[in-house]
C-alpha cells in the first residue's frame, strides 16, 4: 500500500517540487496551498490531490486533513514547510509583518501539527517533517526576525520529538542553506534611510548568494531521505554551503564565526 504525504505551501518552490518528487516515487501526495488554482499543473499525477489549507485557520487545517484522509485512507507524513521570509532593518519592521512572519513560520506549524496529532496517536505511528533553515541554528545580518521564527522552531521540535516517541511519532528538521527557488523573489525587503547604507548593499550580498545555489529539487530529495529513515534522526542539513557553514559554526567560536559571516555579507559596506 503506498505511503501518503500532506504537505502546506505546496503551490510554489520546495512545496510544489516536493509534491512532484513524492508523486512521481509512487506516494499519494495531498499538495496543500491557501489558492487551489495555484496547483492546478499537479493534477496531471493520478496519486496526487490539491486541497485548501490556511495554516492560520484551524477548521481549514481539519478540512483539509479529513478531505486527504478521505482520498487516501491514511497520512503517514506531514511536512510543514509553509513559510514567509521577512528580511532588513528589525526598527523598520511594522508589527503587523512580524505578526506575519510569526504566525505562518511558528504559530502555522503548531496549528498543523496540533490537528494531526490525533491521527497519528490512533495509528501508533507517523511521521512530522518540517523545513526549518540553517537559519534555525546561525544568524545572518537582517535576518533578526526571520531568524527568530526559525530558532523557534528548531527548540519547538527538538522539544517536541521526546513527548511523541512513545506512539511512535517521529520529527525530522530540513534544514536548507540559500536555495534557487521563488522564495528569494519573495522576500519581503524592509529599510528605512536612517539604515539604508547598510541594508541595501548586505541585502544584495545576501541575494547573490542564490545565483550560484542548487535548486529545490536537492530539498525534494533530502525531503525523501527523511521520510523513508526509521530512525530518531532529528537533522538534515541540505544546500550547498548549508551543510558546511553548519559545520564551521560548530566548530569555531561565536567571534571567529562572526568575523567570517561579517566579511562576506558586509562586503562593499563603507561606515
Amino acid at each position: 500500500m503506498s505511503k501518503t504525504i500532506l504537505i502546506t505551501g505546496a503551490s510554489t518552490g520546495i512545496g510544489k517540487l516536493t509534491a512532484i518528487y513524492f508523486a512521481e516515487k509512487g506516494w499519494n501526495v495531498s499538495a496543500t496551498m491557501r489558492t487551489t488554482e495555484k496547483g492546478r499543473g499537479l493534477l496531471k499525477y493520478s496519486n496526487l490531490k490539491v486541497f485548501a489549507l490556511d495554516v492560520m485557520d484551524e477548521t481549514s487545517i481539519s478540512q483539509a486533513i479529513d478531505a486527504t484522509i478521505s482520498a487516501f485512507g491514511t497520512i503517514d507524513v506531514l511536512f510543514n514547510n509553509a513559510g514567509y521570509g521577512l528580511v532588513g532593518a528589525f526598527e523598520a519592521m511594522s508589527q503587523v509583518q512580524i505578526k506575519k512572519q510569526f504566525d505562518t513560520n511558528v504559530f502555522g506549524v503548531m496549528n498543523v501539527t496540533k490537528v494531526i496529532l490525533p491521527h497519528f496517536r490512533a495509528k501508533k505511528s507517523g511521521m512530522i517533517i518540517n523545513t526549518t533553515s540553517m537559519g534555525g541554528l546561525i544568524t545572518f545580518p537582517l535576518y533578526s526576525v526571520y531568524h527568530s521564527t526559525k530558532w523557534a522552531l528548531e527548540g519547538f521540535m527538538e522539544s517536541l520529538q521526546f513527548e511523541l516517541k512513545q506512539f511512535n511519532i517521529k520529527v525530522k528538521n530540513i534544514e536548507p542553506g540559500a536555495i534557487k527557488t521563488e522564495f528569494e523573489n519573495a522576500i519581503d525587503f524592509v529599510s528605512t534611510k536612517d539604515y539604508d547604507n547598510y541594508t541595501i548593499q548586505a541585502h544584495k550580498n545576501m541575494l547573490d548568494t542564490y545565483k550560484t545555489a542548487p535548486t529545490g529539487e536537492v530539498v525534494a530529495k533530502k525531503v525523501w531521505q527523511a521520510a523513508n529513515d526509521n530512525t530518531y534522526r532529528l537533522r538534515y542539513a541540505v544546500g550547498g554551503q548549508g551543510p558546511i557553514l553548519l559545520f564551521m559554526r560548530w566548530l569555531l567560536p561565536l567571534s571567529w564565526f562572526t568575523k567570517m559571516v561579517s566579511s562576506q555579507v558586509e562586503k562593499g559596506i563603507k561606515y
